[in-house]
């Protein structure tokens, strides 16, 4: 992977991108940026709105938001595309995506700095994040190219055959968030760039210095006119996309609130929905663990990004043997974390992304106080400029406790012991979420057969969080719909197609 040197990201760096490259108070449509005027044409009035840095709360730029009159120009430009699009050949649509992969990789130190600048999280999270992104692009263009086109499948009767053939689902309205900016973007577009449809993509209006790089990139490869659409936007935008006519499918990533909202949006048109929703997921800690591993999964699992991950495992279980070493040492670890701006190469742990966010995890710390919860670590804000929280632990949680059944998206992390596996099991399924979880054993048979009990879509034994492109995501119950990234993610933007004939 070509990377330039280190030390260009930088702040300065960052900014410098972001006031020369980044295109603002413009929507790319049909493969050109468009201008976001004060007052659209149809007198609906455009939003103004400011981008932070998390580390400082201060203002990095400023841009117009879309409204809905950019919507209705961009689901048109995304149908008439679609007719040719649709009918390219996988190895076109497989060049096109290895195109976006090597130009991000062009561009990787300064994606990194604008997610930095931007998100406000570690430089090594960031370098984690563009890398994940540009591995998905190239998965799924080697994903599609050995997909067959045709596939005969077998029947009983004779004198006839039955072919099998995959058509894309059509014009798509992809919504990310802002947790994992070119990350979950990626995620959605590139399989449903490989299987042939055309999109409209609403990255989140908190991150989007990062986000916007994609239109030029697209246009540096010389992406055909109206197959990807950018629109920055707020909710509204978002509304009038999952409601509109010549969506076909609607793919989601966000909050449980806004996604039964989408869900009901969708409903008209009665399009295709993929939802990834919400997590409060376990990590489970066996008597045979490991103390010093485990204890660095449970960091790990809880404090990247903040705690600002939808499968965080933001439970813990611990065997009742092991309870006050495990705790002795994890409070040692989670104290030697260093918090800071995440251009600081020594931070561990950046900011919350926005005031709002840090808002929200103040909120539960407010309430582990009415309700007298037992703290290891921490239960404070930092008393700082930008969206700082400290990494916070508390221990005998009650399952009863709004911290142990809510998710917070933040850095805060409650606990409680078992005694048995078949006690971790049930308190790790009794949640309406089932996204994620983590076993910590050295008894590896054992902690598959727990796997296999645990309602969640994708859990790890031993190990980090790692999420790799040929594993599909997703959870059961409240987590969501349907799967993305591995081969799930391509069928998702697919539909099955038969087609019969004489012998």
């Amino acid at each position: 992977m070509a990377i330039t040197n280190p030390e260009d990201i930088t702040r300065a760096a960052a900014k410098k991108t972001a006031q020369n490259e980044v295109v603002l108070n413009s929507a790319y449509i049909d493969g050109e940026w468009i201008d976001i005027v004060p007052l659209s044409a149809s007198g609906e009035e455009a939003s103004h709105h400011s981008l932070y840095d998390p580390s400082s709360a201060e203002v990095i730029a400023t841009t117009q938001l879309c409204s809905k009159s950019q919507v209705d120009a961009a689901a048109t430009a995304a149908s008439k595309a679609l007719l040719s699009w649709s009918q390219t050949t996988v190895s076109e649509r497989a060049d096109y995506l290895n195109a976006i992969a090597a130009v991000m990789e062009q561009q990787f130190n300064k994606l990194v700095g604008l997610s930095v600048l931007n998100s406000g999280k570690p430089i090594e999270e960031a370098k984690i994040d563009v890398g994940d992104a540009i591995a998905c692009y190239r998965y799924y263009a080697n994903l599609i190219v050995s997909q067959s086109t045709l596939t005969e499948v077998t029947i009983n009767e004779s004198g006839i055959r039955l072919l099998k053939t995959l058509a894309p689902i059509g014009v798509c309205a992809l919504i990310v968030p802002w947790n994992f900016p070119m990350v979950t973007t990626s995620w959605k577009l590139a399989p449903a760039l490989a299987a042939g449809c055309t999109v409209i993509l609403k990255p989140s209006e908190v991150t989007l210095l990062p986000e916007l790089m994609l239109g030029n990139i697209l246009s540096a490869i010389g992406l055909p006119k109206g197959v990807v659409n950018i629109l920055p936007g707020a909710a509204e935008v978002g509304t009038a996309m999952t409601s509109h006519p010549l969506i076909d499918k609607v793919s989601f990533t966000g909050s449980n609130g806004v996604g039964e909202k989408v869900m009901i949006q969708a409903a008209k048109g009665i399009k295709d929905i993929s939802l990834e929703l919400g997590g409060k997921s376990a990590i489970i800690v066996r008597a045979d663990a490991d103390i010093d591993h485990a204890c660095d999964l449970i960091i790990g699992g809880i404090f990247t990004n903040a705690g600002q991950i939808c499968s965080a495992t933001s439970r813990l279980l611990v065997h009742y043997d092991i309870v006050q070493k495990l705790f002795a040492q994890l409070k040692i670890k989670t104290h030697s974390l260093q918090v800071g701006d995440g251009f600081d190469p020594d931070t561990q742990m950046g900011p919350l992304v926005s005031q709002q966010q840090l808002t929200q995890v103040q909120k539960y710390l407010d309430i582990a106080t009415i309700e007298n919860l037992e703290c290891l670590t921490s239960g404070n804000a930092l008393d700082k400029q930008g969206y700082f929280a400290s990494p916070t632990i508390y221990i005998n949680v009650s399952t009863d406790s709004q911290l142990w059944q809510e998710e917070i998206f933040g850095p805060v992390l409650v606990s409680t012991i078992f005694k048995d596996d078949a006690e971790a099991i049930r308190m790790a399924n009794d949640s309406k979420f089932a996204l994620a979880a983590t076993i910590v054993s050295a008894d590896e048979q054992a902690a598959l057969e727990m796997a296999l009990q645990i309602q969640a879509g994708h859990i790890w034994i031993n190990e980090q969080q790692i999420v790799l492109p040929e594993a599909g995501w997703g959870g059961f119950k409240q987590s969501g719909i349907g799967r993305e990234l591995g081969k799930d993610g391509l069928s998702a933007y697919q539909q099955s197609k038969h087609i019969l004939l004489p012998n």
